[in-house]
């Protein structure tokens, strides 16, 4: 019987071995009949989110526009959602609301953008951890490069060593003093045993535990167990700590499972719930965005999307080179 896993990868081979029959049929009449595309098109790669914190893309999108070199700024921008789930539940509230709007896998960004006449993507992950949502994208990319796409593309945010300490470091300014309290960065974490995701998760943990006494490292799934987190927060000299998400968007996990006010079906509290029952004063970081409050995942912070944007022109360039 297959597992999960490899249910997942015979699916995506299936879609994209479909796609790419499907244009290997129609690529010579359709090559004779269009103009194709000299310029790259960009793909920003996200898993996606059906709640408010969707802004959150708003605001990376704009601060991409503002950062790329003027020779990129004409260059079609389009989103690709990695998450199946988010897709359908999105999809859906578009049909009801009676809007065109429909978020794309990465395997129907390519084929659209394939279709419209572009050679070259230069695409980039907003994922934070290199895990299977990260290798799934990697697998679609070889399987369209096979059909004459040519494609450029950049890390997850921690991909390498040096970019998770300079992540830290951005986050450093949130920190609570050693008097004040003590911080958890809250991570999403994985229920699998991925070694890409879990090395660096573990990673982080350590280099928190010998660069800080005050801050921890959690999960809401695997290794960085919410039960580890949650103790040292209790250990803390100082009855008070602060969440701050370890996610590029603030959604549902922090919204309900860290910062909610109440149990989930199961009877489960949140992180805060619980800490605040042991008598910790418990907060977490915001941002006010176009006139309204939101949780502050990574994605509201300049310097993090500046290095995800850094990796992006960098694909751009290479594009341009060869």
């Amino acid at each position: 019987m297959l597992n999960n896993i490899s249910a997942k990868l015979i699916y995506l081979a299936a879609v994209v071995l479909c796609g790419a029959a499907l244009f290997l049929w129609q690529g010579e009449a359709r090559a004779m009949t269009r103009t194709l595309k000299t310029e790259p098109a960009i793909v920003i790669v996200v898993f996606g989110t059906t709640t408010r914190a969707q802004v959150t893309f708003d605001f990376f999108e704009e601060q991409l526009w503002q950062e790329l070199p003027p020779e990129f700024r004409g260059h079609k921008i389009v989103w690709a959602f990695t998450s199946e789930i988010v897709r359908e539940r999105a999809n859906k509230e578009f049909k009801e609301a009676g809007s065109d709007k429909r978020y794309l896998s990465l395997a129907q960004t390519l084929a659209n953008l394939e279709d419209e006449g572009y050679r070259k993507v230069a695409l980039q992950s907003l994922h934070i951890f290199p895990g299977q949502e990260y290798e799934d994208m990697e697998t679609v990319i070889d399987a369209f490069r096979e059909i004459g796409l040519r494609i450029e593309y950049g890390g997850t945010l921690l991909h390498e060593w040096p970019w998770l300490f300079e992540a830290v470091g951005v986050l450093e300014k949130e920190f609570l003093g050693d008097k004040e309290g003590c911080n958890i960065l809250v991570a999403h974490g994985t229920p699998e045993t991925f070694p890409g995701s879990n090395a660096t998760y573990l990673g982080l943990a350590r280099y928190l535990s010998l660069r800080y006494d005050n801050v921890f490292a959690g999960g809401v799934d695997g290794v960085l167990t919410r039960e580890q987190a949650l103790d040292q927060a209790r250990a803390c000299p100082v009855r008070r700590v602060r969440l701050i998400p370890f996610m590029y968007v603030a959604g549902d996990h922090i919204m309900n499972d860290i910062m909610g006010t109440e149990a989930d079906d199961e009877g489960v509290p949140s992180w805060a719930m619980e800490l605040k029952e042991d008598g910790l004063q418990v907060d977490t970081v915001h941002i006010s965005y176009r006139g309204s409050d939101y949780f502050k995942g990574l994605g509201f912070y300049r310097e993090i999307n500046s290095m995800l944007i850094r990796q992006l022109v960098e694909s751009l360039e290479r594009l341009e080179k060869y």
